[in-house]
């Protein structure tokens, strides 16, 4: 019989993958400091890497496009069943339904302690038609459960979304704690002296709407026509059952007219960046601070992104990379021709980039602030000064 750990944390997260690329380090330093890690996510192929690491899986029916109540509401059971049966002395919450539906089960289960990762807002707080302000009042009200706890510290990533939330009464200001991204592994991402050659820019995401595909795109077409020499390269997939997914047509088209790279889905985003020049993320989506910047930053890349929640918070504008407004292939173009033409320029920001990784993004500094979360949260559990 293997010996049981002081301590148990659980991990809520919609995907396996999405744990084991987002979290793993956290778990596995929690698991050194002596607790037992849990995860309940959905099916996937990750799930046996999870497994591999020592850790006990659950599975949780989390659907992607929440539109069905009774597919949301037996997902809320599940967790409660989950809690109920590991009683874990912190669960830990990640994106936003593990952190609406976590929050109000683990409420249920009395959970002595919660940790909610609020790693972006999604787009229902961007829009404002009379339908998505009946979805933001209804989500907000879940906030409010969900924030309802005996002792809670909520994470977030940029200070746009912790004040959203303030502001609408979701949340109060002393649960809330800020910690810059997900971290990256400086060694698995060097800094590397750029590519010789045709300069090379590069965006990797989920080919969304929302994150910019298609200004990236449309940069590309104006750059080809003021004869810019450059190779745009796009790397990622649709997510086809995201209605903001580009379509497969769209990509059949983009690549008859020669204008992108298309890479598809690739694993290698370190060696990708080492073999660019730029990285771009045009996004308007309601990112938390989008890892694929960190990721930049740490291989020193100048990078392009938009004056935009998130994506503003992850370079020191004109230092690491340049600012642009959400929705403007134009305005696209032109940082990521200025950038060409001024390589001195772009090879500084580069440095900056990789300075800030080392200051600010380093994994290792963002286990520690983790760890440290949880003993906050665990020592207002034992000094007996819960919250009714």
């Amino acid at each position: 019989m293997t010996q049981r750990h002081s301590r148990i944390l659980l991990f809520v997260v919609n995907t396996p993958e999405f744990f084991l690329s987002h979290r793993l380090p956290i778990a596995i330093a929690a698991h050194k400091a002596g607790y037992e890690v849990h995860v309940a996510s959905a099916e996937g192929d990750g799930v046996q890497a999870v497994l591999a690491h020592g850790f006990v899986h659950h599975s949780i029916g989390f659907a992607r496009s929440g539109q069905n109540p009774w597919v949301e509401f037996r997902t809320l059971v599940s967790l409660v069943q989950v809690m109920r049966r590991v009683q874990p002395d912190i669960v830990h919450l990640i994106t936003i339904k593990p952190v609406l539906y976590g929050g109000i089960a683990a409420r249920l289960v009395r959970v002595p302690a919660v940790v909610s990762a609020v790693s972006g807002l999604g787009t229902v707080f961007l829009a404002h038609t009379w339908a998505t302000r009946l979805r933001r009042w209804f989500i907000i009200e879940l906030y409010k459960a969900a924030f309802k706890q005996r002792s809670l510290a909520v994470i977030f990533q940029n200070p746009d979304d912790r004040d959203t939330l303030i502001s609408s009464g979701a949340i109060q200001s002393g649960d809330t704690r800020m910690i810059r991204g997900s971290g990256v592994s400086l060694d698995d991402y060097p800094c590397v002296t750029e590519p010789e050659g045709k300069p090379v820019a590069v965006m990797a995401a989920r080919l969304l709407r929302n994150k910019g595909v298609v200004e990236f795109v449309g940069a590309a077409r104006i750059l080809r026509d003021r004869g810019v020499d450059v190779d745009m390269r796009l790397i990622g997939s649709p997510d086809l059952d995201n209605p903001a997914s580009v379509t497969e047509l769209e990509l059949e088209r983009w690549k008859s007219e020669s204008v992108v790279t298309l890479m598809g889905y690739r694993k290698d985003i370190a060696h990708q960046y080492a073999s660019s020049n730029i990285v771009c993320l045009p996004s308007y989506y309601g990112e938390g601070l989008p890892k694929s910047l960190v990721e930049a930053a740490a291989c020193g890349r100048a990078v392009v992104t938009t004056d935009h929640p998130g994506c503003r918070d992850a370079i020191l504008p004109d230092e690491t990379g340049v600012l642009i407004p959400i929705k403007d292939s134009v305005a696209l173009a032109n940082a990521i021709q200025r950038l060409i033409e001024n390589p001195d320029l772009r090879r500084k920001m580069g440095k900056a980039g990789r300075e800030l990784a080392e200051e600010a993004f380093s994994i290792d500094q963002i286990v520690e602030q983790h760890l440290k979360i949880y003993d906050e949260v665990m020592a207002t559990v034992r000094n007996g000064s819960l919250r009714q």
